[in-house]
């Protein structure tokens, strides 16, 4: 094979050249070697070339070619700027010669030539040059307003047709975790980062560089370009930041993408925003998938558990990617499955962060009740916890213990950790949308609003001396072990029963159809809230698939068993001065779920009494309302 980079001078035909036959292993030549003598003087002079001129110069070339052909191929550097020159060129079959056209507008190698030194070619040519060339419809056509870099991974991958089969854009931690992924799975992956200085600078370049000796990874900072690179139809893996940059990202895409490429994005988005997305995107013809991805760092590296939901056809073409890089259950199989139409992926997401949110404050108030209430060090608490964690299979239990152990110079890192924490919008929202479909979220709105009043923190300390509790100061020993875990694993299993009842609520809403059992097995590895009672969850939610997991007859008779403890642990914690908001709102969610008379009567009669709402009767059939005149007669 001999390829052949054209185009007017200074559009890099050698450097290129020069590189494309380094990575092919072919000998490189450049046409301007191969000007007679009487040629190089007269552009020398400042004179154009005429095709009397060229007619010897083309004839040399045509020989040369047939006879680098011969040997093994070669790369040329020659403008071949008119038809009829390409056409002399061609000496070989169609099939053996690559044509490469360089191009670029002109005030751009207009200042390339300008900034040039020691050629013979004078940047006053470049004019007759842009007249003299016939852009021809064949061949590779490449912008090279980017890097050299760029310029030859975009040849390379027309060149090898082997087209990347998904592009991933955004190479923050998740992203390049993802990469890194897909590769070791065998997946042709682009990557991109945008290039902003000072402020992102080579991260796709040095990405790529810091895997060179493991994977391939065509690397661009080049929309246009990236986008180029990917096999058609083009599936795109947007890792960015939830939100209004999403939207950015995709705009930016949608002037380089054909109908039926497919974006997807990875990212933390509301499910709101994603119905929203793929409606104005089918509009353009193109596909859309919001897929929940949780794991971490580690999880997105080694399989991260994986919830698509949006269009059907999207799924059936990318699934293959996502099930690939996922984790697996005990079965072997992928823990990734279409969940749904519109935003089901990023709601079950957002609901699984909502019952994380839940799970991590329910371990941190027994970490603070066992450090500051029983006086026990963080070495024992990790042993307690290590010891509970032996029938719960918790991730969030493993990684509470590890992390008591980390010690920085003599003392625990945890105490060195200032007792501040944020929520980055998932818990929120997960909040937000139980109140919009009416749905009771005791447990994980205490979880966020914990965060909220942690955040006040020179807030808290003032109150605290102003409120100095003396009773907080009392240790206690007595308390039974048996106990403490009882009411742990009663709250734990009610904050999960929350979060899916929501799940249930949102499926029957929006039509969803969501298959909770399935949702259960996703989360059974990969992900953050995976545990042994999340394998249990298959099978209890495919046998009462519609049916608050409280009222199934093996968790009735457990929380039967701890409620007493559920009692005693938390009018303890009361006592002693400690909050233990997640414990409390379990206790109080479950008293009020399992109470067949509440005070609701008496809100009702309210609201009636004020503002003539009306109410319903116990001895009425349901349906019927009433008003009364509650104010007495004088």
């Amino acid at each position: 094979m001999v390829y052949i980079l054209s185009g007017v001078s200074g559009v890099g035909k050698t450097t290129i050249g020069l590189l494309l036959s380094a990575r092919l292993d072919l000998p490189f030549y450049d046409a301007d070697d191969f000007h007679p003598r009487e040629n190089v003087e007269k552009m020398a002079a400042g004179n154009p070339l005429n095709d009397e001129d060229r007619a010897t110069w083309l004839e040399t070339l045509a020989e040369k070619i047939q006879e680098w052909n011969a040997n093994g191929g070669a790369v040329l550097a020659c403008s071949a700027l008119k038809e009829k020159y390409r056409r002399q060129l061609q000496t070989i079959p169609e099939k053996e010669l690559q044509w490469i056209f360089l191009h670029s507008d002109y005030e751009v190698i207009l200042q390339r030539l300008s900034n040039r030194s020691g050629h013979y070619f004078k940047p006053s040519l470049l004019q007759s040059q842009y007249e003299t060339l016939e852009t021809p419809e064949y061949g590779l056509h490449i912008n090279v307003d980017k890097p050299e870099e760029n310029i030859l991974e975009e040849i390379m991958q027309e060149v090898k047709k082997e087209k990347p089969e998904i592009g991933l854009l955004g190479l923050g931690v998740m992203g390049k975790s993802l990469a890194v992924n897909m590769a070791s799975k065998g997946v042709h992956v682009a990557v991109f980062n945008r290039h902003v200085e000072k402020l992102e600078v080579d991260i796709a370049k040095n990405f790529a560089a810091e895997y060179a000796g493991d994977f391939s990874f065509p690397w661009f900072d080049d929309l246009s370009s990236f986008v180029k690179s990917l096999s058609r139809p083009r599936n795109i893996l947007l890792m960015v930041n939830a939100g209004k940059t999403v939207d950015i990202v995709i705009d930016g895409l949608l002037p380089f993408l054909e109908e039926e490429d497919l974006i997807i994005d990875g990212g933390n988005s509301h499910y709101k925003d994603t119905s929203r997305r793929e409606k104005e995107l089918l509009k353009k013809g193109i596909l859309f998938l919001g897929a929940g991805i949780s794991g971490g760092e580690e999880g997105a590296k080694k399989g991260p558990s994986i919830m698509p939901g949006g269009s059907k056809k999207a799924y059936d073409r990318a699934g293959k990617y996502l099930e690939m890089i996922a984790a697996r259950d005990r079965k072997g199989d992928a823990c990734c499955a279409y969940t749904g139409p519109e935003g089901s992926g990023h709601f079950i997401k957002m609901l699984h962060n909502g019952i994380e949110y839940g799970e991590m404050q329910l371990i941190a108030e027994f970490y603070h009740y066992f450090r500051f209430a029983y006086n026990f060090t963080p070495e024992k608490i990790s042993a307690i916890f290590v010891d509970w964690n032996k029938e719960m299979r918790s991730y969030l239990l493993e990684i509470s213990a590890d992390i008591l152990l980390k010690k920085e110079e003599e003392g625990f890192l945890i105490d060195k950790i200032l007792d501040a924490a944020k929520q980055k919008g998932t818990g929120g929202w997960s909040t937000n949308a139980a109140l919009e479909l009416g749905v009771p979220f005791d447990t994980i709105t205490a979880a966020v609003m914990a965060r909220n009043i942690s955040a006040i923190k020179e807030e808290r300390e003032k109150a605290a001396w102003l409120y100095h509790n003396p009773s907080a100061e009392k240790k206690t020993q007595q308390q039974n072990f048996s106990d403490l875990f009882s009411a742990y694993k009663s709250a734990s299993i009610i904050n999960h029963a929350i979060g899916f009842s929501l799940l249930s609520a949102a499926s029957k809403e929006y039509d969803w159809n969501l298959n909770l059992s399935e949702i259960s097995r996703i989360w059974t590895n990969g992900c953050i809230i995976r545990s042994a009672f999340m394998e249990e969850l298959i099978k209890i939610f495919r046998e009462v698939p519609d049916e608050n997991l409280l009222l199934h007859p093996k968790i009735v008779q457990r929380l039967k068993d701890y409620r007493g403890a559920h009692r005693l642990v938390a009018r303890e914690a009361i006592e002693m001065g400690f909050p233990m908001p997640v414990l409390l709102a379990a206790q109080i969610y479950f008293l009020g779920y399992t109470s067949g008379q509440s005070s609701a009567n008496m809100i009702q009669a309210q609201r009636d009494y004020f503002g003539a709402h009306t109410y319903e009767r116990t001895d009425k059939p349901r349906g019927d309302f009433f008003h009364t005149e509650w104010k007495p007669e004088l």
